[in-house]
């Protein structure tokens, strides 16, 4: 007999956005010596037993799609390559930018490429399954249980299982603070047509993730530039991603423009043990009526709007539950007409990843010298600057479907970026 999971809620918003990009989530973890695939294999089988989702099939059947786990073999969810150093970075290119369907039996691909001695971890998951912080966790538990197994022969099980389900952000709330939360129906994100410059739409367009590597010499002055004007790294990362972008699209200077930015619902959840791995992310805006004169006041406005959103106890959880009630109270085909008719998908977006702990990311006393995770790929004219570290250097990336000249609007993006940066830290 056939095992059902449940389509959680946030499977199903991530089903709906498939109009607006292709939900994979990314990661890409090097390290200097060559993985040991047979022991990788073992922790992969490990954990997708632990986690179903991972290698199940979505059924959209227009009024209660469900999730049906599949047989796999794990040489269909693990390739394994030795590579020349030539031809690496498209190996790595082609492999992190494929599209894995939401009815297929897998949700997660991986690869190992080995060069030189030397290994490329990659990972490629369905977002419907779980988010940027969930993945972070994943790869976290996996590099552990594959040091435990590799050293100390330790059955590598260590996976968190348990509820996928959204209405974990409610359970640590007080009775009061429960009935509140729950009756926060109204979306308080306005809509914003201001959007990235790219190329129209093109049959011919292709997906591209790029890159730009901020030094890590420049973290420290990025944090204490910050500091003296109340700005958190992500107050002065968000304040570069507006500078630039008023300059790159030639926004009039005197207009607003909203930039909605994750936020990880984690926060409401006291002990995170009780969960399986899943979504728990939303979007608060944030919002500068004006470039201003210079980029201290463009700093200035970032802080203040995004202080707003920091001091409200419910911070993420707006608008939640009017998309339980259309998601309970109507099929799917017809809650998904009625949630886009009040849900605005953000045109321009940040989702700062955070720190990639490189001794969390191990691999039998490995650490990775290099790495970056990333969001999907955004379909025009939607755009997502996706934010991480390693040893204090931070990349920023971009995943778009687009063509040549895209990819020189993304770095001409970049340069003006850094160019920010430099202004704030001067």
């Amino acid at each position: 007999m056939e095992r059902k999971l449940n389509a959680e809620l946030w499977d199903k918003m991530h089903y709906l956005f498939r109009d607006y990009n292709d939900r994979m989530v990314h990661v890409e973890l090097r390290y200097d010596f060559e993985i040991d695939t047979e022991a990788l294999k073992t922790v992969l089988i490990c954990f997708l037993e632990k986690a179903p989702v991972l290698h199940s099939s979505f059924t959209d059947n227009r009024i209660h799609p469900y999730w049906t786990v599949k047989d796999y073999k794990i040489d269909d969810v693990l390739t394994v390559k030795t590579v020349s150093e030539e031809n690496l970075e498209q190996e790595i290119n082609d492999f992190l930018v494929q599209y894995i369907p939401p009815d297929a039996d897998l949700q997660i691909k991986v690869a190992v490429f080995n060069h030189n001695g030397k290994s490329v971890l990659c990972v490629v998951e369905n977002h419907m399954c779980m988010d940027g912080g969930d993945l972070k966790y994943f790869m976290k538990a996996l590099c552990k249980n594959y040091t435990d197994f590799v050293e100390h022969q330790i059955s590598p099980v260590d996976l968190r299982t348990g509820t996928r389900s959204y209405e974990s952000v409610y359970e640590d709330f007080s009775s009061g603070e429960k009935k509140l939360a729950k009756n926060l129906y109204k979306n308080i994100n306005s809509k914003d047509d201001h959007g990235f410059p790219f190329t129209p739409n093109s049959i011919k367009d292709k997906s591209f993730i790029a890159k730009r590597k901020i030094p890590a010499s420049e973290f420290d002055a990025i944090r204490a530039a910050g500091k003296k004007h109340g700005a958190t790294i992500n107050d002065m990362l968000l304040t570069a991603y507006f500078y630039a972008l008023y300059e790159l699209a030639g926004f009039n200077s005197r207009e607003a423009v909203s930039i909605s930015c994750a936020v990880d619902l984690r926060r409401h959840i006291k002990n995170n043990e009780a969960q399986g791995v899943t979504n728990h992310t939303a979007w608060m805006q944030c919002r500068v009526p004006e470039r201003g004169t210079n980029i201290f006041e463009t700093l200035n406005f970032v802080v203040h709007s995004s202080n707003q959103f920091k001091e409200d106890r419910f911070i993420g959880l707006h608008g939640l539950p009017l998309l339980s009630f259309g998601y309970k109270m109507l099929p799917l085909a017809a809650s998904e007409e009625v949630i886009k008719i009040g849900y605005a998908n953000p045109l321009l977006a940040m989702s700062n990843v955070g720190v990639l702990e490189v001794d969390k990311l191990a691999l039998a006393g490995h650490e990775p010298v290099d790495g970056f995770m990333s969001g999907a790929v955004k379909y025009k004219p939607y755009a997502l600057l996706t934010v991480t570290s390693v040893r204090k250097e931070i990349t920023l990336s971009m995943c778009v479907r687009g063509n040549e000249n895209d990819k020189i609007i993304v770095e001409r993006f970049f340069d003006l970026i850094e160019n920010a940066i430099h202004l704030l830290t001067e």
